[in-house]
C-alpha cells in the first residue's frame, strides 16, 4: 500500500467506528425492547393461567365438598348432572342428516 491509499483509510476508518456506535446503541434498544414485550406477554399469561387455576381449585373442592358430605347421595348428583347433559344436548341443535318436521305429501 502506498502513502495515498493509507492517507485515504484513515479518514474512512475514523468515520466508520462512531457509525458502528451508533448501529451497536440501536441494536441494543431494539433487543431491550424485544426483552419487555416479551416479559409483558409472559406475565399477562402467568396472571391467566393463576386465575384459571384459582378457578379449577374451587371447582375441586366444591366436588370434594359433595364427596365427602355424608348428607349429600352423590350417585342422584350423578345422574342429576347426567340428565341436565342429555336436556342441553337435545337443544343444541339438529344434526344436517336428520329432517325433521319435514313432510312429504
Amino acid at each position: 500500500m502506498d502513502a495515498g491509499a493509507i492517507g485515504a483509510m484513515i479518514p474512512i476508518v475514523a468515520l466508520s467506528i462512531p457509525i458502528v456506535a451508533i448501529w451497536t446503541r440501536h441494536q441494543q434498544k431494539i433487543a431491550e425492547m424485544n426483552v419487555k414485550s416479551t416479559a409483558e406477554a409472559t406475565a399477562e399469561k402467568a396472571a391467566q393461567y393463576s386465575s384459571r387455576v384459582t378457578d379449577l381449585e374451587d371447582r375441586v373442592r366444591v366436588l370434594e365438598r359433595i364427596v365427602t358430605d355424608s348428607g349429600y347421595n352423590v350417585a342422584t348428583q350423578i345422574e342429576a348432572l347426567r340428565d341436565q347433559r342429555k336436556v342441553e344436548q337435545r337443544d343444541s341443535g339438529v344434526p344436517l342428516t336428520i329432517k325433521q318436521g319435514e313432510t312429504t305429501e
